[in-house]
């Protein structure tokens, strides 16, 4: 990049485009052409960069990076005439301290090309390197790659874990001619964004990181399963493999070797049992996604009953850099048993949301108040946080220290899952937490084994019970019995682990359950059923945030009186008590 030609990059990935992104691009390129600074200036369509602070543009140049955070388009008049006219930054709008140390505190690998390249422009992606690892494969025999791979310690990062090299010399291994690979790109947990963002802002290095699977396993032909609901990721995948064709990158002979593979996108309908592997097969086949039971392995009969390999969008995305630096830079990242990096999705009441890729062996509370910049509302103290999506479980603060790695999670009760975090503050009711999950993994059961499609229907209406103050403790028992029970007989790995919101949740978070069994009330003040509407004088700071915030005007309020509600107005919204910090209203 020349001194003379500063590059203007604009995060498009879906979070920035619904922020304006496209009238952000728009109006910057209105502004060069009319400066006629077309020599000096060059805007960039890139993916998202991982804060959630959109619209994110970035000037950069050899001198150096300058950020401005929440543009919009009428603010670029404004930039313009600063940065563009005078070389002087537009403070205003620039991103301050806890945006650097956002990015201090992580390592990207995956992450390393998203909002640094344009996703749909193949020589931005090989000026950054990609591509490289083909000459590398090519060279070896695929039992070198994957021992490479293996060497790496590179694991599933789709949530079960696994080596992924061990994966690929099962299906090696496994007889019969024609094999599959099939990257899992179905992200269905609530929270989750990891697979879109990458898909969106790098999907050459997922095709990449599947011509290295495929050549590993000695598959010629590949698929993409993508949720229909990602539009974008989908659009720039076509794009991207289009050009990767064009390039010699997928097709006949790739880069002059002997060695031929093709990709094919397949749209999911957004069931989220379709990410268990069995049943993400039978829907790329036609059929309805329904897990069958293992044995076999894909790895033996998949795919069209033919060999395959299934990875997820994170995992491929890592094999490009493990073949150009080599297994042993690879390992040296994480900690012992868990290698590598992982990415997460914050969520939830956390101040900085968003993608965080960070070594395994970090400690949730690092993660959490490094990167993640601690709590939205510094009066609301951190209660828990759900970790490894709908199947996975609440942790309290006592936890906060537990290293993330697949060993000390699954100690914890909960999973890793494919990286979803959604932190809690003092106003969440556990209870009312893994009674949300629950219903959602009832919603989602393909309904085939009757320990998911009963057990937990079960489950939710005890739960229920207890949100409504008709529980009892010998509820708790039952609850405990019910989800072990579930947990080592259902078919698949959704039924295997759905009851944990719930098991972690009684195991930490006990007191809140007695509370709504025994005192009929929840302490979050969430459960509208154990709520009285009433203000509790001794907490109220007369503020009258209740009052503006009541919308059928149930609130009476004087200045520097307490608050007092009207029972035969209230509705029970509970808006009130979603704008008081204090927590004054029972």
């Amino acid at each position: 990049m020349s001194d003379k030609i500063t590059k203007i990059l604009i995060c498009m990935g879906t979070s920035g485009i619904s922020a304006g992104a496209e009238k952000v691009a728009e109006n910057f390129k209105k502004e060069i052409s009319g400066r006629k600074l077309s020599d000096k200036f060059e805007v960039v369509r890139v993916g998202d960069r991982g804060l959630f602070r959109d619209v994110l543009v970035d000037f950069v140049s050899d001198s150096g990076r300058i950020t401005y955070e929440y543009v919009k388009p009428e603010n670029v008049a404004k930039i313009a005439e600063s940065h563009l006219a005078k070389g002087e930054p537009f403070k205003d709008l620039l991103a301050g301290e806890d945006y650097k140390k956002f990015f201090e505190g992580q390592t990207r690998i995956v992450l390393s090309n998203c909002g640094e390249i344009d996703p749909e422009n193949i020589e931005d992606y090989i000026n950054a390197g990609g591509y490289a690892s083909l000459d590398k494969i090519f060279a070896a025999t695929p039992k070198e790659i994957i021992k490479e791979v293996k060497d790496s310690g590179l694991k599933g990062r789709g949530g079960a874990g696994f080596l992924t090299g061990l994966k690929w010399e099962f299906c090696h291994n496994a007889s019969g001619g024609e094999k599959y690979m099939v990257c899992n790109a179905d992200e269905g947990d609530p929270g989750a964004f990891m697979d879109r963002s990458v898909l969106e802002g790098d999907p050459h290095s997922v095709i990449e990181g599947m011509i290295i699977a495929g050549y590993a396993i000695g598959a010629e032909n590949g698929y993409i399963y993508c949720r229909a609901e990602y539009p974008l990721a989908i659009k720039r995948l076509n794009t991207a493999m289009a050009q990767a064709r064009e390039k010699g990158f997928l097709g006949k002979n790739i880069s002059g070797s002997k060695f031929s593979f093709d990709i094919t996108i397949k749209e999911g309908a957004g069931a989220f049992v379709c990410g268990e592997e069995t049943a993400l097969l039978a829907s790329i086949e036609g059929r309805r996604g329904m897990p069958v039971p293992r044995p076999p392995f894909p790895a033996q009969k998949g795919l069209w009953g033919k060999p395959t390999t299934i990875n997820n969008v994170e995992t491929l995305a890592n094999l490009s850099q493990i073949i150009v630096k080599g297994a042993a830079w690879y390992s040296a990242i994480g900690c012992e048993g868990s290698a590598g990096t992982k990415v997460f999705a914050l969520a939830g009441k956390i101040k900085n949301t968003g993608l965080v890729e960070v070594p395994m062996g970090t400690t949730i509370r690092e993660l959490l108040f490094g990167p993640g910049g601690g709590m939205l509302n510094r009066m609301l103290k951190f209660k828990g946080v759900q970790l490894g999506g709908p199947s996975g479980g609440c942790l309290p603060e006592s936890l906060l220290d537990t290293p993330i790695d697949y060993d000390s999670i699954t100690k914890t009760g909960a999973i890793m899952g494919s990286g979803g975090m959604v932190v809690m503050d003092a106003r969440t009711c556990m209870v009312d937490v893994a009674k949300f999950f629950i219903n959602f993994t009832v919603a989602e059961s393909c309904g085939k084994c009757v320990p998911c499609r009963v057990g937990l229907k079960r489950m939710l209406e005890v739960m229920e019970s207890i949100t409504e103050g008709k529980g009892k403790e010998e509820d708790l028992d039952f609850l405990r019995e019910l989800g072990s029970s579930i947990k080592d007989t259902a078919l698949c790995g959704l039924g295997n682990t759905a009851p944990n919101p719930v098991l972690t949740t009684i195991r930490y978070f006990l007191d809140e359950y007695l509370s709504h069994i025994n005192e009929k009330k929840c302490p979050a003040v969430v459960c509208t059923d154990l709520i009285k509407f009433e203000v509790v004088n001794d907490k109220c700071v007369k503020c009258g945030k209740c009052f503006k915030a009541c919308p059928v005007d149930a609130i009476e309020w004087k200045k520097k009186e307490f608050a007092k509600i009207d029972k035969d107005k209230c509705t029970k919204c509970k808006s009130c008590i979603n704008v008081c910090d204090f927590m004054a209203i029972r």
